[in-house]
């Protein structure tokens, strides 16, 4: 069992978080002692600088991603800590969860490229689409569409002038983001904590991506009925695994801050869905990560 485990690779795990801040070294500590690999990647300058900052610490097994997260585009406004979740899982736990007042960006091309000059960044990420916290404006709403669209660009052009994969978020946004993909052919990278339908599925593979799952695919989340069957038809080669840490805690560790560790109920869940050994997914979707963030 240890040999399946020990192996797997955390994609996208926030150890760079304030949730971290007091016993983040420990976390880490934990991962690697059990062979296991984490990258953590930033949502605003600050993170993203932390992220480095942790990276380089470590010789091999920990490393980081740097990136402006879209709700940090545009005007500050009240959102749930738990992004990912929040507009999909209705049946959440009220008392993990805060709001907080998003503080807004402007993406600096020039400080983000000073911080991809580190051997230990290994992607642009996490950044993307988010169309979830709006305002009631349809002329602010597509000003904010068309920022976070201006913001993702630059931010792809700084992956692509690193050779660097990308890790994109992405919420209620499948279309717009398969349109901006399709424009920009030959981009490398990662769906985070995908959501996308079956027709969203096909044209992501079509356009070369991978696709990253967590704790959502061990939820009951009315917004993915047919997620079991979305899995079942993505090639193992095309998965890795994340734990999105501190959220998404999986139902097994309820309660509990989420942590790389925890990655192991994600692998337990895709084989059950793969009906394929807890070993396979292990070793396959390490390879993945491995070839595409370019990991020793």
């Amino acid at each position: 069992m240890c040999y399946s485990i020990c192996m797997l690779i955390d994609t996208h795990g926030h150890i760079n978080f304030n949730a971290f801040r007091e016993d983040g070294e420990e976390v880490l500590k934990r991962t690697l002692e059990q062979g296991m690999q984490v990258i953590m990647p930033g949502s605003q300058y600050s993170t993203s600088k932390r992220a480095v900052e942790i990276a380089e610490r470590y010789k091999e097994g920990v490393y980081a991603a740097i990136g402006l997260h879209p709700i940090h585009i545009g005007e500050p406004r009240k959102v749930d800590v738990l992004e990912t979740q929040s507009s999909l899982d209705s049946t959440r736990d009220k008392e993990s969860w805060e709001e907080f007042e998003t503080h807004a960006e402007e993406f600096d091309y020039e400080k983000y490229k000073e911080l991809a000059k580190s051997k230990k960044v290994v992607a642009v990420g996490e950044v993307g689409l988010d169309y979830y916290y709006f305002p009631k404006s349809k002329a602010k709403r597509a000003a904010i569409k068309e920022k976070q669209k201006e913001v993702l660009r630059q931010q792809v052009d700084l992956a692509d002038e690193f050779a660097l994969p990308v890790i994109f978020h992405c919420r209620v946004a499948h279309d717009d983001l398969i349109e901006f993909l399709e424009k920009r052919k030959g981009i490398k990278g990662v769906v985070h904590s995908y959501t996308g339908t079956a027709e969203h599925t096909k044209k992501f593979m079509g356009l070369g991506l991978s696709f990253g799952f967590n704790g959502l695919i061990l939820k009951n989340v009315a917004a993915l009925p047919n997620q079991k069957e979305v899995i079942s038809a993505i090639p193992l080669d095309r998965i890795v695994l994340e734990t999105d840490s501190p959220y998404l805690t999986p139902p097994q560790k309820q309660g509990e801050r989420n942590e790389p560790l925890f990655l192991r109920y994600i692998a337990e869940e895709i084989a059950a869905i793969k009906k394929v050994s807890l070993e396979e997914v292990a070793v396959r979707t390490a390879q993945n990560a491995k070839k595409l963030f370019a990991l020793a």
